[in-house]
């Protein structure tokens, strides 16, 4: 009996571990906040073409997806892409419209979406921060081109034939 009962504490134990930690609402701002700013830095790394430091909030196998259906990049890849850009002091300057910030209950990830003001008008990126060893780092991103409805129809004209390509050579 003792043993059984030795058993049933020890995997309470265990339970209460794997709980998540109630964080405060007090926590749960200033790791939006901190996310905030993070997220503007690296907008602004981008437009100050401070490579390095744009890069190093990308965790190593981080994805970033782009406005072109074949923009499908891991990390490196979009360090390859963007090198000669960042090189010649020519990046992208992206401006914060708007960003809405969700944090996980464990306050391990957050996810987000954001409404930026670039050289293409409006775009909307969306991503995935994790928090490993008390850094952030960015997970996932994907930029989106904002389309106005009552202009969807001429996107679509305008783009038929290429979509029609790309997708008969993925098909193959």
């Amino acid at each position: 009996m003792r043993t059984l009962i030795l058993l049933f504490i020890g995997l309470l134990m265990l339970q209460s571990c794997n709980q998540p930690k109630n964080i405060s609402n007090q926590e749960i701002e200033d790791i939006k906040v901190n996310i905030e700013t993070l997220m503007n830095n690296w907008h602004k790394d981008a437009a100050e073409t401070n490579y390095n430091q744009y890069f190093e909030l990308m965790d190593t196998n981080s994805y970033f997806i782009g406005t072109d259906a074949t923009e499908h990049w891991t990390k490196q890849q979009f360090e390859d892409f963007c090198k000669p850009y960042f090189d010649k002091g020519r990046a992208w300057d992206f401006k914060t419209i708007e960003r809405n910030i969700y944090v996980s209950k464990a306050a391990d990830v957050v996810w987000f979406d954001e409404l930026l003001d670039t050289w293409m008008g409006i775009c909307r990126g969306s991503g995935v921060l994790a928090k490993s060893n008390n850094t952030w780092k960015l997970q996932h991103y994907v930029l989106s081109i904002a389309i106005p409805n009552e202009d969807v129809e001429a996107v679509i004209d305008a783009k038929i034939n290429t979509d029609s390509l790309l997708i008969n050579e993925i098909n193959q």
